[in-house]
């Protein structure tokens, strides 16, 4: 079987174990398993929002065969939907309906070897592998050859420890070897700090080959960069949502929902970056992404400000009234155009400086060319204008004389 053929089967194995995993959380009903994220709609919500890596791995895999990231992604989603299903079964067999399925135990474990050696590797070699999916150089090999050793001793160390197991403490390993002693929990408590010291190293490696890189390659890099930069922008937000209280849409933290949602953008990210970097331009999507945030964040203050200024003007006058509410909005409504226009004025000013300085040179020129009659001057003014915006090797204006 080829490559490509491969990856259908393996992104198929996800959607079924999701599917597993989501039929489970329903029988469980309200026993939710021990690595829950809040509530069942929430980890039914992350079930499917994790898709996106064996699926971005998909089109990947069949797109360009020989990128390691691909296969990487498609290995992340086969662990992660696995782990959720053997957890769904695990609750189900040992809480929800004690004794009515074999092998409850057994999956606890399994689900205990694989969680965090899956979300190690798939962050520790994306960062070392992307995009081209091949190591910085020879010389990184040893990193993931060493991520590699360390995953694999902390599956094996976990599925023979004869300790309590991780996500259900009351159990034991039904395989564990007992004459080991605590020799392979020192194991376990070295190798999991390790994967999490290599992020450091991971991100060196990426810093590393931004720096060298130029062109296609610093573009693409560029995308994994803006999504990470998304994440750290929005956690003192969520944060600050998840301070408020309940907050829910559908039954579902407000806050744990968005965070949950950011996950997806990762893959996608990393998707664009390697299939559709040229059809996305990435300065285009950080402008935008400027622009209307801090749009938001304007609008949004304006609103909440014009709403308690409204109401303690008109409440004399209105009472309880939902004058104030609508006064606010007309007021948004009427500043969000200009406000974009202002905003946006500003980020091109502050971040795109050569695009902003173009503007300003052919509108200064517009306003010349209605005003100027002396042609020799007008062609010299044309070709400083071309000069300074468009930056061309060389220069020439022909001018064809009117034949009377």
């Amino acid at each position: 079987m080829s490559a490509r053929k491969l990856a259908w089967p393996v992104w198929g194995a996800c959607l079924a174990l999701t599917g597993v995993g989501l039929g489970f959380l329903a029988l469980n009903g309200g026993f939710q398993h021990a690595n829950s994220i809040g509530s069942p709609a929430l980890d039914a919500i992350v079930g499917v929002l994790l898709l996106t890596f064996p699926t971005v791995g998909l089109a990947i895999a069949v797109r360009e065969p020989r990128n390691a990231i691909g296969w990487l992604f498609l290995g992340a989603g086969v662990g992660a939907s696995l782990e959720d299903a053997l957890l769904g079964y695990a609750t189900y067999t040992l809480v929800t309906a004690p004794g009515t399925l074999p092998g409850g135990a057994m999956a606890a474990l399994v689900a205990d070897a694989v969680w965090l050696p899956v979300m190690a590797s798939a962050t520790l070699l994306l960062f070392v592998l992307f995009p081209t999916g091949r190591p910085l150089s020879p010389r990184w090999r040893w990193f993931v050859w060493f991520v590699a050793l360390d995953v694999a001793v902390y599956g094996v160390a976990t599925l023979l420890n004869p300790e309590p197991l991780y996500f259900f403490p009351a159990l034991s390993s039904p395989i564990g070897l007992e004459w080991t002693g605590t020799t392979l929990q020192t194991v376990l408590d070295v190798a999991s700090p390790l994967m999490f010291a290599c992020l450091g190293i991971g991100m060196v490696a990426l810093a590393l080959r931004f720096r060298r890189s130029a062109g296609i390659e610093r573009r693409q890099i560029a995308w994994l960069v803006y999504a990470g930069s998304v994440w750290v922008a929005c956690m003192p937000g969520l944060i600050w949502l998840g301070d408020q209280g309940d907050w829910r849409v559908g039954g579902v933290l407000v806050a744990d929902l968005m965070f949950s949602l950011l996950i997806a953008t990762i893959p996608l990210a990393v998707g664009i970056a390697i299939l559709m970097h040229r059809l996305y331009d990435i300065d285009v999507v950080v402008k935008r992404t400027l622009v209307y945030g801090a749009l938001t964040a304007t609008l949004l203050g304006t609103y909440l400000g014009s709403v308690l200024v409204f109401r303690f003007v008109l409440s004399p006058v209105t009472g309880d009234s939902d004058l104030a509410v609508a006064a606010s909005t007309l007021a948004v409504a009427a500043l969000f155009r200009p406000a974009r226009a202002r905003i946006q004025a500003g980020v091109d000013r502050r971040f795109y400086r050569a695009r902003y300085d173009t503007a300003r040179t052919l509108e200064t020129f517009s306003g010349r060319l209605r005003d100027e009659l002396d042609l020799d001057a007008l062609g010299t003014n044309l070709r400083t204008v071309v000069a300074d915006t468009m930056q061309p090797t060389h220069v020439s204006l022909w001018l064809r004389r009117a034949v009377r």
